[in-house]
């Protein structure tokens, strides 16, 4: 294949963008310690970040066709790079907290001109190749965070894994600048900036609630003001919308029973089979023991059961339904996550391993084709709004993952512990709670922490996969090449 410039100019980006929604998971430990960190504080350094990304992704896009693709992706490298060294020199747990939401909003700029400038460079058997090899690079992207994490954490220090992308900018700015060309969406078109707002106050509010509920309740006034706040914020966004010319989300397509289905598959996609790998991480190390090294290896399982099940499966699957495929892997996701909700006080890592490779397979069944089933349920003109949902609503997912499961693991936590002490201990705060409490009552308390965490995810995953096999019917799409062209000019 000639040209492979931009090509790898664009992959450098989404591979270190994509890395870094799970290469922290390992160091939240030694975050914890190294900042005074609490598990609000955790929280915030992993959603910081996916909130970010899903709240300024359709406006992201958007913008880029009007100002240029090529000049939206140079500013959100940048800016992500600027964010890296911040988060690397960050000195408290607020500073982190803040420099990823800045690297989230350059993770917006980059991911949402991915798609459309390959499909400027890329033609018809050209663009297939340059996008399989950009779905490779994104999933390799996610499955090697946790590995290259405790890498990097054991042995420079947590602050590494964010230094790490400083040259991979340089490198993917000098790149872009020198082959990769500017292009821009149809003429006339308008950023959408009410229903950016809008989403991005919705996005915010609602994560914020969950992750408020788990330190102060889920009926305290200030948990309910800011679940109001989202209610009234959605809203708005579905008003703005409606109204919009250039819509970033045109909400009549909720109507349809299938991209409906599919949007709910796509949130609870990532917020089952990756909302509960953090605190995992936190067991591992802090009760268990575990170095970060091995306590990212652990986490192997699933990559390399995704990895297996996607390639193989892309070829035997061929030609079956979308639903089957990812209301199946879902079902088979909540399956792994019923697996893990039998730890006790002895458990060790072993007992995560069927779990593990359960939710490794339904993502594995799930992940590469959730893109086309959304495509597939609207009209070829709004493809490229419906791939830029899917992303938008799987980082959500995520967001709201760590957030929800980590107030359940937290509020199990207290039929055992004190409130303090269990937020502690759910922080990784294991060491400095050894003196008042024996250590088989530290190891009970987060294993049924982690019990109650793995049911909820696997429920909704469950529900969600019901409802997908249900409602996802489709009929027949468009020849590829033009739902392919109307996806990445989205």
């Amino acid at each position: 294949m000639r040209g492979w410039g931009p090509l790898t100019a664009v992959c450098l980006g989404t591979f270190m963008l994509l890395l870094d929604v799970t290469i922290a998971v390992v160091a939240l430990p030694d975050m914890a310690r190294g900042l005074g960190a609490s598990l609000s504080d955790l929280q915030w350094v992993m959603d910081g970040y996916a909130l970010a990304l899903a709240a300024l992704l359709l406006g992201a896009g958007a913008a880029a066709d009007v100002l240029g693709r090529r000049r939206v992706h140079l500013a959100g490298v940048a800016l992500f790079a600027v964010a890296s060294a911040a988060c690397g020199l960050a000195g408290g747990p607020g500073m982190l907290v803040a420099a990823r939401g800045l690297q989230g909003v350059g993770a917006a700029a980059m991911f949402a001109t991915t798609l459309p400038l390959l499909g400027s460079v890329y033609q018809g058997r050209r663009r297939s190749v340059a996008l399989g090899v950009w779905g490779a690079v994104s999933g390799a992207a996610a499955a090697v965070g946790p590995v290259l994490g405790g890498l990097l954490t054991a042995g420079p220090g947590w602050r590494w894994i964010f230094y790490v992308n400083l040259p991979v900018s340089v490198a993917a700015v000098w790149l872009t600048l020198r082959v990769v060309p500017e292009s821009r969406g149809a003429r006339g078109r308008r950023v959408d900036r009410p229903g950016t707002v809008t989403f991005a106050g919705f996005a915010g509010a609602l994560t914020y609630g969950a992750v408020r509920a788990g330190s102060h309740g889920w009926t305290e006034a200030g948990t309910l003001t800011a679940f109001g706040s989202a209610v009234v914020l959605l809203a708005a966004f579905v008003a703005v919308e409606r109204r919009s010319a250039d819509p970033l989300l045109d909400v009549r397509l909720f109507a349809r029973p299938a991209f409906s289905a599919v949007m709910l598959g796509s949130l609870a996609f990532n917020a089952a089979a990756f909302g509960v790998m953090a605190y995992t991480s936190i067991w591992l190390q802090t009760l268990l023991g575990m170095s970060p090294v091995r306590g990212g290896l652990v986490f192997l399982w699933l990559s390399l059961a995704s990895f297996t099940v996607a390639a193989v499966g892309g070829r035997l699957l061929h030609g079956v339904p979308a639903r089957f495929t990812i209301g199946g892997g879902l079902l088979l996701i909540a399956a792994g996550q019923f697996c893990t909700a039998f730890l006790d006080a002895g458990s060790t890592a072993s007992a995560l391993v069927p779990g593990l490779l359960l939710v490794g397979v339904g993502t594995g069944l799930v992940s590469p084709g959730i893109a086309g089933a959304a495509l597939a349920a609207v009209p070829p003109e709004r493809a490229g709004m419906a791939g830029g949902a899917v992303n938008t609503f799987r980082q959500l997912g995520y967001a709201l993952g760590i957030a929800v499961l980590g107030t359940v693991l937290a509020s199990r936590m207290t039929g055992t512990l004190p409130h303090d002490a269990a937020h502690a201990l759910a922080g990784g705060g294991a060491a400095g709670l050894r003196d008042a409490f024996p250590e088989p009552v530290l190891r009970s308390a987060f294993a049924s922490g982690l019990n109650a965490a793995a049911v909820t995810a696997g429920t909704v995953a469950g529900v969600a996969g019901v409802l997908v096999l249900a409602l996802a019917r489709t009929r027949p799409t468009p020849a590829r090449p033009a739902r392919e062209a109307a996806a990445v000019r989205g």
